[in-house]
């Protein structure tokens, strides 16, 4: 709650400001009446310039290590494309030309290296204005698939890896409303795919004269739920969502040839089993629910053989539109159903102990069990946990490990078991709390099998494991592999990334630990992939990525380290411009764009988060757009809430809140890098609420931006974030936190930015046109930008440019050109308001 003075305040003080020079921005003072439509604007030439940076292409490694794929990227698409035809129903978003998402990112190229000579080679025969997407390589390493997104279809192409010429598949379009298009055989010479059903006629056309209202009732039984977007509303939606949603499942021939199987609905999911005889089919059905999105609608899993003859059905489980809102609560019955990747055909599923309610005291959480084809004999118990199943890391009879989690302590537990002999070697291998990032023990390095499944990679006739993890230590994050005895606990470090370089290990090449696959970078280096021989400690460069942003390559970085009031040990990442010099140039204009996160543990709160030589990579959305604007940014300044024992983090949001911004900036000013009456601060999502949140109960900062953001937590009434409990347990917290209910502290120039059609869980558009009307109410100086067709993130060439443009004006107005403050006392007239 900052003094902004920008226009005259009739009050027992006058505060008045030099007005003339908001004449030159495109801000008006005050913006009380809808005007005419203001058209798409560009920000500065050297912004918009990173903003359209060409994307690094992706890497995806091929079975055999012999070859990989460049995946590249297009720049940002053109809002045409967001204004494709769009149903939102069910929780999902489709393009009902397409029978596809209608938002997402896509591939327009790809490249094969050959990683004996290094060379990217072209596959030919793409359309130009291909989407490609859901590239995946053949078991065998031969073939490479991918999906084509066409104006009306989406469709199966591939390639032979050495002929590099794609082709499409076969003439029926895909379904990828909800399902995975398709998956591969394990023999590589098939796929199963779900497509549009043959024939099915146009869709059913909505009623314009309704039949009667819609209706909901619920008669006794408790069933809370989060706050959902895009559910089901009414009959017609319930109709278009059985259309849409509808597959039919098909095997197909490299040769294009392809067999119907008698399998159709509203297919989930349809994956081959390891060797190749069987398909695990998904699929939900009605009763339907207009409180909970489809993956909490009935779903029934079933087995068939290659022909479509049903073997054996699995689970039915019913609507779960009463699943506990409890933190680690789930739906009862079997679920997390999926195929071992180390067997035939093992189906492995979990259930739970507790009735699915992690509200409740128990000894026992959830149950994992086991079933061989052809699946008619009673399920085999391969491990009864305490906390609730989190997954399974697969090796083979003798070897799994089972990871379980619970949200209240942190706590995460990871078990050896023995698959072929469940009962016989069981044993608690790590417990670690998940808020601890220096005691992360990492996760298991992964090979790929014969099969094109996933299993972990062991040495020592199965005596060791692999563990790839973040490092994160006191001094930064630095990535390392090490080898791990998961009979008596014991572990050899392999490798660990050394200064002034961020290298991690990406895949281990021999069982013998020493080829290893790294990607590595630097403050002014982009990723590369290296191939590390750790034996002979030799590196050989396998990619030659260029810098995308050269403009950048000489920005400092440097992470900080300070103390909030309380001794909580704080970090952010503090970036200054090229040749900046804070003893000859003086403090800079400065942003500070942060999300605040919660914390059981003062300890776990003050680690540090980051590495101070990853790669300065610029986004679309990133503040280091503005290094070359003129301004210092401090990124990701530790914003932790924090709640020990039988505390909650948000008993005291807001003077937590305002204490860790307090400490950075002391920290910022103290080094002469900014002063305090030109410092912004800015959010997306969370990061919005916490801007809107410091605003209203800190005089510390010059003018805020928030994008996507949630302000009244009455509107998310049975919890958000990583608050559990409901408006009507903890009313005070609700109010407390929420900015809306303190609109008239707002007394700083905010700007809000919204998408239109935001899908974020909590982030309804209404928050920002709510908010921004309470502001307006109480005289504060404020903006409300709503961007058509964008959700929750901003995607269009054109809304990503508009909304750099406003920030850049905001910013330069209220921040970088402030004019100094004059108060100057008066007294008000009697009754006069």
């Amino acid at each position: 709650m900052r003094s902004v003075l920008r226009h005259l305040v009739i009050g027992r003080t006058v505060l008045l400001a030099a007005a003339f020079a908001l004449l030159a921005t495109g801000i008006s003072l005050a913006q009380d009446e809808a005007s005419d439509a203001l058209p798409y604007q560009m920000p500065p030439p050297d912004i918009a310039a990173l903003a359209d940076a060409p994307p690094t292409p992706n890497v995806m490694l091929g079975p055999n290590e012999e070859f990989m794929l460049f995946l590249h990227r297009p720049g940002l698409p053109p809002i045409e494309e967001l204004a494709q035809p769009e149903l939102r129903i069910g929780g999902l978003r489709i393009n009902p030309r397409t029978n596809g998402p209608s938002r997402g990112w896509y591939y327009n190229a790809i490249d094969i290296v050959d990683m004996s000579d290094k060379m990217p080679r072209r596959v030919a025969g793409i359309p130009a204005d291909a989407k490609i997407s859901n590239v995946s390589w053949s078991p065998d390493g031969k073939w490479v698939a991918f999906t084509v997104t066409r104006n009306d279809a989406i469709e199966l192409w591939a390639t032979p890896r050495d002929l590099r010429q794609g082709r499409k598949f076969f003439d029926l379009p895909l379904n990828e409303t909800y399902a995975q298009p398709y998956e591969w055989v394990s023999d590589s010479k098939h796929l199963i795919a779900v497509v549009v059903p043959p024939g099915r006629g146009e869709a059913p056309p909505e009623q314009t004269v309704p039949l009667g209202p819609a209706v909901q009732e619920n008669i006794g039984g408790k069933a809370p739920a989060r706050t959902y977007q895009d559910l089901l509303k009414n009959p017609h939606d319930e109709e278009l969502f059985e259309y849409y949603v509808r597959g039919h499942v098909v095997k197909v021939g490299l040769d294009g040839d392809y067999v119907p199987l008698p399998v159709a609905g509203l297919i989930r999911r349809a994956e081959p089993s390891p060797n190749g005889k069987y398909v695990l089919v998904e699929r939900v059905h009605r009763p339907f629910s207009y409180t909970v999105p489809v993956y909490r609608f009935p779903t029934l899993t079933e087995v068939y053989d290659m022909k479509g003859e049903l073997v054996r059905e699995i689970a039915d489980l019913p609507l779960a539109d009463n699943v506990p809102i409890a933190f680690g609560s789930v739906r009862t019955g079997r679920r997390n159903i999926g195929w071992r990747p180390d067997e035939d055909a093992t189906l492995y599923w979990v259930e739970a102990l507790d009735g699915g309610d992690a509200g409740v005291e128990a000894e026992e959480r959830d149950r994992v069990y086991m079933l061989d084809a052809p699946f008619d004999d009673q399920p085999t118990e391969l491990l009864t946990l305490g906390l609730r199943y989190y997954s399974t890391d697969w090796a083979n009879d003798d070897l799994a490990l089972v990871t379980s989690w619970w949200w209240t302590t942190r706590a995460v537990e990871v078990w050896r078991v023995a698959p072929g002999d469940p009962g016989k070697d069981q044993a608690l291998l790590m417990d670690y709390s998940f808020e601890d990032r220096y005691n992360d023990p990492g996760n298991p390095m992964m090979k790929r099998t014969d099969r094109g499944t996933r299993v972990m990679m062991t040495a020592d006739g199965g005596k060791s494991i692999f563990l790839v993890g973040d490092g994160a230590s006191d001094e930064g994050d630095r990535p390392f592999l090490d080898r791990y005895n998961v009979r008596d606990k014991s572990k050899e470090r392999l490798f660990r990334s050394e200064a002034p370089y961020y290298e991690r290990p990406v895949h281990l090449m021999d069982e013998a630990g020493h080829l290893l696959l790294t990607r590595r970078e630097s403050v002014d280096e982009p990723p590369n992939y290296y191939l590390r021989n750790i034996k002979k400690d030799a590196i050989d460069q396998l990619t030659g990525f260029e810098h995308p942003t050269p403009q950048l390559k000489d920005v400092q970085k440097e992470l900080i380290r300070y103390m909030r009031a309380d001794s909580v040990n704080l970090t952010g990442t503090l970036y200054l411009p090229s040749g900046y010099d804070p003893a000859n140039d003086g403090p800079l204009p400065m942003l500070m764009w942060a999300y605040p996160q919660e914390f059981k543990d003062a300890d776990a709160a003050g680690q540090v988060t980051d590495s101070p030589y990853r790669f300065v990579r610029v986004s679309r959305h990133s503040p280091l757009l503005w290094l070359v604007h003129g301004y210092a940014i401090l990124d990701d300044p530790a914003m932790p809430i924090i709640g020990e024992g039988d505390e909650e983090p948000n008993d005291t949001y807001v003077e937590q809140l305002v204490a860790s911004a307090e400490a950075a900036i002391d920290e910022v000013v103290s080094r002469g890098v900014a002063e305090r009456d030109r410092i912004a601060i800015g959010g997306h999502s969370y990061g919005a609420f916490m801007t809107a949140n410091l605003l209203a109960h800190s005089d510390l900062f010059a003018a805020g931006i928030a994008r996507s953001g949630a302000y009244n937590r009455t509107l998310t009434p049975f919890g958000f974030q990583a608050e559990e409990r409901t408006f009507w347990e903890a009313p005070d917290v609700y109010f407390t936190m929420s900015p809306f209910m303190h609109a008239d502290k707002v007394n700083e120039p905010i700007l809000l930015i919204h998408g239109e059609e935001d899908n974020n869980s909590g982030t309804f558009p209404i928050q920002s046109e709510r908010f921004y009307g309470a502001l307006k109410g109480h005289g504060a100086t404020a903006r409300l930008v709503m961007l058509p067709h964008e959700s929750h993130g901003y995607q269009a060439r054109e809304s990503v440019m508009h909304m750099l443009w406003e920030m850049t004006e905001w910013m330069d107005t209220y921040v970088k050109n402030a004019s100094p403050e004059i108060e100057i006392e008066t007294s008000t007239p009697e009754g006069g308001q």
